[in-house]
This record gives structure tokens, sequence and C-alpha cells, in this order.
């Protein structure tokens, strides 16, 4: 798998998203108890019945607050997702047609069979929009979980899981993006081509301040919001333009920081206040420019909102979107839109994962990663089918009716539910055997 410049990335990555899997966890047990409680109606009320107005005269932008969540803090989300995809494109796990196979194979397995599942106990019916909604995987949940295993899962599973769902992601966005389109507002969408357009421009030119990027983004963000494509795509496109190369190469740097370095020292006797020397204030403040220029736009961004993502708009996610009331219907077995997620989940998912992944290593593209064995990748399979997050924002795609939209929350839930913990199950006894 990555060598240690790329597991470095990607390890921080993980120690983040199993972080605020736990809160992300939490947060998801609170709105169903909310809903469900005497209080259930402030739940409602709060999140689908309050608006939120921004703008001047006639140019407003009013939406209910669960809107304003999954449209504008997820566009964050989705941001943060688009850094990751190209990053792991670039230098990590996905930066080599062999390094990329195994995870690739397994992401589309994971997406293709899920997806025929929904399909069979929903073709021709009125939830039959939902077919996207079992193939997402949630890397915050799913990554948690893992984590909870310590030792007991090897280190090379995780970074597969991080790389499946990064590929799992790259295909829900191409999904939302092609397949849950309202009618197209060509203009709009002609803007927000321009202004991409002159981002790359600028970025191939070396601008590397990261406002120059950011706030341009917002107004792209808008235009796709109106243009009838998902605004998920901006973002994605965005990131996409979001410079990762470097203003100064590592010799340099080295070199900089080494005489900078060396005046800082010569400059004042130890111990002397910083304040009363001038000479080493300046070396300081070059030092510091230096070491912003050996750091990428793309890794100052995803370092600033990976932490806001993880703990902050994931969570206030699952508080808006995962209470569903059950007083009234109950839980009902038989509805074809909840028995096609839970399937799709808890069955398609490992075994299109594990049937792709079989593929792979026995065409040769592909080889299982050190320390993993087809038990890891059936465990891995089984947690992936934690849709959750990304299942929950393709719910709200699909579905505008109340009904289908609350069993597909109900087969979310159950499916994850159960993923959980028949992967965490399949693992544990792996790891017994191999202990006996």
């Amino acid at each position: 798998m990555a060598g240690s410049k790329s597991a470095t990335g990607i390890d921080r990555f993980i120690n983040k998203e199993s972080a605020g899997g736990v809160l992300l966890l939490i947060m998801a047990v609170v709105a169903i108890i909310w809903a469900n409680s005497a209080f259930g109606a402030s739940y409602f009320g709060l999140f689908n019945e309050t608006k939120f107005t921004i703008g001047i005269g006639d140019a407003q932008l009013s939406k209910p607050l669960i809107l304003w969540i999954n449209d504008l803090l997820m566009a964050i989300f989705f941001l943060v997702v688009g850094l990751e995809i190209k990053r792991e494109i670039m230098v990590g796990e996905l930066s080599s047609p062999r390094k990329a196979a195994l995870p690739i194979a397994a992401a589309v397995g994971g997406m293709v069979i899920p997806a025929s599942f929904y399909v069979v106990f929903n073709l021709g019916g009125p939830g039959a929009s939902g077919w996207g909604i079992p193939m997402a995987t949630d890397i915050a949940f799913s990554l948690g979980i893992l984590a909870l295993l310590g030792s007991r899962a090897p280190a090379a599973l995780k970074i597969f899981l991080t790389a499946l769902a990064i590929a799992d992601d790259l295909g829900a966005i191409l999904v939302i993006a092609i397949f849950y389109t309202a009618q197209l507002n060509v203009m709009a969408l002609i803007y927000a081509f321009v202004i991409l357009a002159v981002l790359f421009l600028i970025a191939r030119a070396g601008a590397r301040s990261v406002w120059l990027f950011i706030l341009p983004g917002i107004v792209v963000w808008f235009f796709f919001l109106k243009s009838g494509v998902h605004a998920t795509t901006a973002v994605v496109l965005l990131a996409v333009v979001i410079p990762a190369r470097t203003t100064i190469d590592t010799a340099g740097f080295f070199k900089k920081m080494s005489a900078y370095l060396t005046e800082f020292r010569d400059n004042g006797a130890p111990g002397t206040h910083i304040l009363k020397n001038p000479e080493r204030q300046a070396s300081l403040h070059h030092m510091r420019e230096t070491a912003n220029a050996i750091e990428t736009p793309l890794e100052k961004i995803e370092h600033a909102l990976l932490p806001i993502v993880s703990f902050m708009i994931m969570p206030i996610f699952a508080l808006a979107n995962a209470g569903v009331s059950t007083g009234d219907s109950g839980l009902n077995f038989s509805d074809p839109v909840f028995l096609g997620v839970v399937c799709g989940l808890f069955f398609g998912k490992p075994i299109g994962i594990v049937f792709f992944t079989w593929l792979a290593v026995q065409s040769g593209i592909a080889s299982l990663p050190d320390g993993v064995k087809n038990g890891h990748i059936l465990g891995a399979g089984l947690l992936a089918g934690i849709g959750f997050t990304m299942s929950l924002f393709i719910g709200n795609l699909a579905f505008t009716e109340a009904a289908l939209l609350e069993s597909a929350k109900l087969g979310i839930m159950f499916g994850s539910l159960l993923s959980a913990l028949a992967g965490v199950g399949r693992l544990l006894l792996l790891n017994k055997r191999s202990e006996t």
C-alpha cells in the first residue's frame, strides 16, 4: 500500500474521521430519541419548518433550516471529500493503476450490487428513484467502528477501507451529478464553468492564496445551486482546480530554513526576548513565509476544514436528518423501500466488494495488501454497508414524499446497524482464530 509519506496523510485523515464517527453516532441517537419523544414536534418544526433567509431586496435566498444544512454545510463536507479524492489520486492509494485497482474494483462492486438489490424490490414502484441510497459508504462511521477494534484489525485494512470509501464517494458524486439533477438552467451553468476556468488559469499561473479560490468558489456554488445540477458537483470541481503544488521544492526549503535558523541563532544571545530583537523577528517572519510556501493550498484548506467537517458539520447533518418518527406507522419490514435499502447495504455491499475484489486479484490486476486476507475483505465489506451520511444525503435527493423518505431513513438505520454488528463480529472472529 502507501509509503510513509502517503500513509502520514491518510493516517491523519483516518484519525479525524474515526473520532468524528463517535460524535456522529451520538447525534444520530439524539435525533432519533428527540423525534420520537414528547418533544418530537419541536424537532420537525425546527429543521423542516423554520426558514432562514439571506440577501438584500429582491436578491434573496430563503430555505428551511434543513436545506441550508444539506445544501450549504454539506457543500463544505463535499469540498473536503473532493480534496481528499484529488490528494489520493496524486500521491495516495489511488495514485497508480496497480495501487488503485483493488479499492476501485471493490467500490464498483460495492455500488453496482447494492443498487441491483434495491431495484429487485422497487422496480416500477414509487420508490424506484432511491436506487442510489444503498450505494454509499459512510467513511466516518465505518472507520470509527474499525478504530474500536484497535490492533485486532490490520493497519493495511484501515487504509484499504479508506481508499475504498473514497473511491465510493467519487462514484456517489457522479451518481448525484448525473442522475439526481433537476431541470437545467444553462446560463447559470455557463457562468459557473467560466469562473472555474478562470480559477484553473490562475492556479496554472502560480497563484497560491487560499482566498483566491474560496471566495470565487462560493459564487460557483451559488450558480450551480441555481443551475439545477446539484451543488455537490460545484465544490468537487472547485477541489479539482485548487493547486496541489508548492512554490518551493524540498531542497530549496531546507536551504532557506537552514539559513534563517542560522541568522536567528547568530543575531542574539540565548534567552534574549524576541520582542527586543528585530533581526530575530525578521528571521522568524522569513521562516514563516518559507514554511507557508512549502505547503500547498490543497493541504491548507483540507487541514483547516477537516476538523470542522468531522466535529461540527457531519454531527449537525446527522442531528437534522437522522430523526424519523416511528410512532404512527411503526417499522414496516415488508415495505419495498425499507427492504431494498436494508438488503442493499447488508447483503449487496459485502457481496459486491468481496466478489469484485476476488475478480481483481484473480485477474492479476491487483493483489491483497500485506497482512490482509479474504476474511478481512469480507469484514471490510460488511463495515462498508454502514451508509448513513451519504445514504441519507442521496435519500433526500431521491424522495420528496415524506413516507418514502421515512422508509428510506429507517432502512438506512437498520441496514447500517446490522452491517456494523456483523462487520465487527466477523473481524473479531477472524482475529480470535489467528490467535489460536
